[in-house]
């Protein structure tokens, strides 16, 4: 018989899976979920897989229609909005300590960063890695290492968006030309021009997200809220 720990871990680790497939865009926005699939994939039984989909309907990141199945969330602009304010608010005020307190070692840190960003140019999901790296170390360059939990855990929505901009219309070369701005200022302990750096970076997604939109309007929000058909949405790879 499993044991109380035993089913806890399950959940845990099935929640962990399937929230990560949303957000890397392997499950896209309005894809439909199967239980009786997931337990397979996962090698579980359904319970978890139930029990994780209540969870992330909590985090808005799947919706559940009665009598149609769940299917993933598409994405919500506001929701992006909520989480890029407390992204900036968190990463601004890092980043102003930042500038009187770096270090050497903190600049050579991020300088390294920019290098793998350009050798990673091609790879999305390494670039991405790489992308949370940077912001996770220049949080420590303010000496608020452990502040990167409460952006990661904002930012969900947020980054499903970045990760569709990144495939789509977001040149890898301009986001590191915006980085590099970033460590340019904290090097030269400028603080106008890092944080105008910072600001123009973390707030270029709402400009990707207008124009995903456009072109595919069925992967988001809209007024109608209609209930969606069991067929799967295809992202752009």
């Amino acid at each position: 018989m499993a044991t109380t720990a035993g089913k806890t871990s399950a959940r845990v680790t099935v929640h962990r899976e399937i929230r990560q497939r949303i957000i890397t865009l392997q499950l896209p926005p309005g894809h439909p979920l199967s239980e009786n699939e997931l337990a397979g994939e996962l090698e579980v039984s359904r319970t978890p897989v139930r029990e994780s989909l209540l969870l992330l309907a909590e985090e808005d990141l799947v919706r559940v229609f009665p009598k149609l199945g769940s299917f993933v969330a598409r994405v919500d602009p506001q929701r992006i909005a909520d989480a890029q304010f407390v992204r900036e608010a968190v990463e601004v005020a890092s980043l102003t300590d930042a500038v009187e307190h770096r270090t050497d070692e903190d600049v050579e840190a991020l300088r390294d960063l920019l290098g793998q960003q350009r050798a990673a140019a091609d790879d999305v999901g390494r670039f991405f890695e790489l992308d949370e790296a940077f912001h996770q170390r220049l949080l420590t360059a303010g000496g608020h290492t452990n502040a990167w939990r409460t952006v990661e855990q904002a930012k969900a929505h947020l980054d499903r968006a970045r990760r569709l901009g990144l495939r789509t219309v977001s040149p890898v070369s301009a986001l590191i030309d915006q980085h590099t701005a970033i460590v340019d200022g904290l090097e030269a302990h400028d603080l106008e021009a890092a944080l105008a750096a910072l600001r123009d970076h973390l707030r270029a997604v709402f400009e990707d997200v207008e124009r995903i939109r456009a072109e595919s309007p069925e992967l988001f929000v809209d007024s109608t809220d209609e209930r969606p058909v069991r067929r799967s949405i295809t992202v752009l790879r």
